[in-house]
């Protein structure tokens, strides 16, 4: 290890512990995560690899699209304009990530503090808007399920406006706007980062509710793990609050 790959693991190791963010060992050598706290999503884990001259960032924001995918890359490319040192990029199957690569020299923490906002804006900030963008259909069919039988709608409250509606695509114009649209999530409602799924089949689609019968057991799963499932989890499938640590890569 030379020089300025232990100045940039000391540089990480301090800010994290400055801000008192949850610091891991990762897989890799040289990789460590950082998990972010956010309003619309619980923790985001970033990943910083240090190699011999540059560190790479890398986060998950959000699993492919279920539908309107080239608006939701769209988004996403005009969002790059404003995500200064890091930009959004997809995977073979089109999972979202943010990503970024910096020389070791420039790892400081006052380079830290900028780049940790810019992740938590490009992450938790966009978090909701890509919701909506690409998996409206599938929470509208939640919501509709939920309001038959008379179930919670406490952690889908912060689309009301948007989920009540009859035309889904009236949520469009929202996003030709140059200020796009921002949602509180509310303090009640907790999150968790998603996690890229490999094959479609990983999505629940039996039983309970349109996205699964993990639903039918919602409050049960709710007391034991003492939040309600996210509109992301909505998209994909509620899991019942277990989570797994993602590196990013």
């Amino acid at each position: 290890m030379n020089r300025e790959q232990q100045a940039a693991i000391e540089a990480i190791t301090a800010f994290a512990a400055e801000q008192d963010l949850p610091m891991e060992e990762g897989a890799r050598a040289g990789e460590y995560i950082i998990s972010l706290p956010g309003e619309n999503k619980l923790r985001t884990p970033c990943s910083f690899l240090v190699g011999e001259r540059a560190m790479s960032v890398s986060a998950f924001v959000i699993r492919r699209p279920d539908e309107n995918a080239v608006e939701v890359y769209r988004f996403l490319l005009r969002r790059n304009m404003r995500t200064p040192g890091l930009a959004y990029s997809i995977d073979e199957s089109g999972d979202v990530y943010v990503t970024g690569r910096v020389p070791l020299k420039a790892v400081d923490a006052e380079y830290l503090d900028h780049l940790f906002g810019v992740l938590l804006q490009s992450t938790d900030g966009a978090f909701n808007e890509l919701l909506l963008l690409g998996f409206l259909q599938s929470m509208k069919r939640e919501w509709q399920w939920r309001v038959s039988r008379r179930e919670s709608l406490r952690n889908l409250e912060p689309f009301r406006d948007v989920l009540g509606r009859d035309a889904s695509e009236e949520i469009l114009p929202y996003f030709e706007d140059e200020e796009f649209v921002h949602l509180d999530a509310g303090e009640d409602i907790s999150a968790i980062a998603d996690e890229p799924i490999a094959q479609e089949s990983d999505i629940a689609t039996e039983g309970g509710g349109p996205m699964g019968e993990a639903f039918v057991e919602d409050n049960a799963d709710c007391a034991q793990s003492g939040r309600l499932p996210t509109a992301s989890e909505i998209a994909k499938g509620w899991n019942g609050g277990d989570t797994a640590d993602a590196s990013g890569s």
